[in-house]
């Protein structure tokens, strides 16, 4: 579920990229969920004409999906059926993120491979296809960094599955609790084209089986009115896999994580395991790699820079450090990745809670968070070392601004004493983090807008006049304002992509 800001901080974003009246339509949808085209045009009081051009900017842009839900579909008897529109959060919010994706594509390709992503992203159509630009193109494709559009209306069942029968309690047999899946989620799945055809140029390179994949996905080949990317390669429309660029930031943080925590040995070799199961990765955030033996581990380590010097007995013991002492029963290795990304999310929450409220504590905090389990006031100071005096205080103060959660417990014996237990609820604790990271994020946006509208005339000031040949006044006067505006707006935007940073470890990794 997406937190008060996060929905704040969407809406911002797109007011500035799209307008006022986009961002409506938009806020609409988050607010109400799914509308049809007339009831959206009912709740934001805009014309059919203003909501009509919004939807088709939010689509081909990627930020609203269309769908039928399933029991208003009425087959093929002649009759339209009732299409309903969805608002998808991630990939609004992923517009923040377009230059790292432009910099991992200029970095892991080349330039030209950046300037045809570029194009992707801002709906440009490049034209005809030049020999440069198809090379670009297929690089970007085999590196599944494009993929192509999907389905402009797919059929979805908005009905949630019951199970068969209800699990007895204790029931050795009992699954883990799985939250059930969202609509969005639903939409997605749908809408995506099979595997067999995402990453193919041409549907006649593809075999039977593969044309078989998804009965729909002939359809939206051939359909030349589907928005969300640019046409290449005929009438097959193409947009930027969000995903692979997620992916990949959450396996640079993996491994740049274990490289601090460990060293540089461990990273290489968890960095070369990553690459080389990344294929199999069915969503951005799985909990364990894909099992590899022993010797395919080292094989792949050995082909990097770092690891050629490597011996085998050195990459066993870097799997033992990367929390894989005992091999799998299979004599394969996986490396336990939710583990480190939730040493990442402690990390990030300690460092707060460091500069926030003190070195006292965060040593309060620390110790709760690592217990993971309920510590009375006077044990919290003992194993802290922090003054019994000071720390009812500190834990009222973290519990105040929901860093922790209390109960009281009331023991009646001989004598009536009340006791108040303390604990870090990590799940709820990082959904509020989360949140306050989008508030924090959204102002900086907004103080980002207001410096560069103050002195917006300075933006479009000829270059020969910010070094001029005098030395006037009035000169410096304007090369000190464009120095400072210049200054801010990199300190500004360098923030906005660090707490960026920190936004996709708590949401998307």
């Amino acid at each position: 579920m997406v937190s008060q800001y996060g929905f704040k901080f969407a809406i911002h974003l797109i007011t500035n990229h799209f307008g006022k009246i986009v961002a409506k339509v938009c806020e609409t949808l988050f607010r109400k969920g799914p509308l049809s085209l007339g009831e959206i045009i009912r709740s934001t009081e805009l014309t059919p004409e203003q909501v009509k051009n919004s939807l088709l900017v939010l689509v081909q842009h990627n930020c609203v999906q269309a769908y039928v839900p399933a029991d208003q579909f009425r087959g093929e008897d002649g009759s339209m059926a009732t299409v309903e529109y969805l608002a998808l959060f991630d990939n609004i919010i992923h517009r923040l993120r377009f230059p790292k994706f432009l910099e991992i594509a200029k970095h892991q390709l080349d330039d030209e491979c950046e300037k045809v992503l570029d194009g992707l992203l801002r709906d440009e159509n490049p034209g005809a296809i030049e020999a440069v630009v198809r090379e670009s193109f297929h690089k970007l494709l085999k590196a599944h960094y494009i993929e192509r559009c999907p389905a402009p209306e797919p059929v979805v069942s908005t009905l949630i599955k019951a199970e068969s029968a209800p699990r007895k309690r204790g029931s050795k047999m009992a699954k883990k609790f799985e939250a059930p899946e969202t609509i969005e989620q639903r939409v997605l799945e749908a809408a995506v084209p099979g595997e067999a055809i995402r990453f193919a140029v041409t549907a006649y390179t593809l075999g039977n089986a593969d044309r078989e994949a998804k009965s729909d996905d002939s359809s939206m080949v051939n359909d030349g009115d589907n928005s969300g990317g640019i046409a290449n390669e005929g009438s097959i429309l193409w947009r930027a896999n969000f995903e692979e660029f997620i992916r990949h930031l959450r396996h640079k943080l993996l491994v740049e994580n274990e490289r601090k925590r460990l060293d540089d040995g461990a990273a290489t070799i968890l960095s070369a395991i990553l690459d080389v199961t990344k294929t199999v990765e069915k969503k951005v955030k799985i909990e364990k790699s894909a099992p590899l033996s022993l010797d395919s581990i080292f094989t792949e380590v050995t082909k990097t820079e770092h690891g050629r010097t490597m011996t085998i007995d050195r990459v066993r013991a870097s799997l033992v450090q990367l929390g894989c002492p005992q091999r799998n029963f299979d004599d394969s290795y996986s490396i336990d990745l939710k583990s480190i990304v939730e040493m990442a999310r402690n990390e990030e929450v300690e460092s707060i809670v460091l500069k926030r409220f003190g070195s006292d504590a965060y040593r309060i905090f620390r110790l709760l968070s690592k217990s993971n389990c309920f510590l009375e006031t006077d044990k919290i100071a003992e194993s802290a070392l922090v003054d019994k005096k000071e720390t009812p205080r500190l834990l009222y103060k973290l519990w105040k601004d929901n860093y922790l959660y209390m109960e009281k417990l009331v023991v009646t014996a001989a004598k009536q004493s009340r006791f108040m237990l303390w604990k870090v609820n990590k799940p709820l604790l990082w959904e509020y983090v989360l949140d306050e990271m989008y508030h924090a994020a959204l102002n900086l946006s907004l103080r980002l807008a207001f410096e560069q509208e103050k002195d917006e005339d300075l933006l479009h000031v000829p270059a020969d006049k910010l070094v001029p040949a005098d030395k006037s006044s009035e000169a410096n006067a304007l090369q000190k304002r464009y120095r400072r505006l210049r200054d801010v707006l990199f300190l500004m935007g360098s923030s906005l992509m660090k707490l960026d940073d920190a936004l996709m470890l708590f949401h998307d990794f």
